[in-house]
């Protein structure tokens, strides 16, 4: 499931910084181990990303363990604690209304990966070296 990409009209300054704002809000929360789940207490979660809607009403949050190791778990783990961390959110940043969150795994990195063993792969360096020559 790849990210869609949004017009630079539906992300506005604001709807980006509320967004890191966020992603700092989780990271922390996860970091001081807030947030009381043996899951999420055993592994090294990333908060890679948060993209808000225009309305700042919802929130897709892309996430990532350490090492890859037991997404699903995390994953499983992070949504059952949706209702303290939207509460948490909330209070921390001050906003009107508070934003639903929605917990994506970042297959972001597994996309990089795979391009980076496509540009390695010895055909493809022979045709781009080829045309660096022309």
């Amino acid at each position: 499931m790849s990210r869609q990409q949004s017009t630079p009209e539906q992300r506005s300054v604001r709807v980006l910084k509320v967004g890191e704002r966020v992603r700092h809000i989780l990271s922390e929360l996860l970091t001081r181990e807030e947030v009381h789940d043996d899951t999420l207490s055993a592994h090294t979660v990333s908060i890679t990303e948060v993209r808000m809607s225009p309305d700042l009403r919802n929130a897709n949050v892309f996430v990532k363990p350490l090492l890859g190791a037991a997404e699903d778990d995390v994953l499983t783990a992070l949504r059952q604690n949706t209702a303290f961390l939207q509460r948490e959110v909330a209070k921390r940043l001050g906003l009107k209304f508070a934003a639903k969150l929605k917990f994506r795994t970042d297959e972001s990195f597994d996309e990089a990966g795979k391009i980076e063993k496509l540009l390695s792969d010895p055909r493809v360096k022979r045709d781009l070296g080829e045309s660096e020559g022309d």
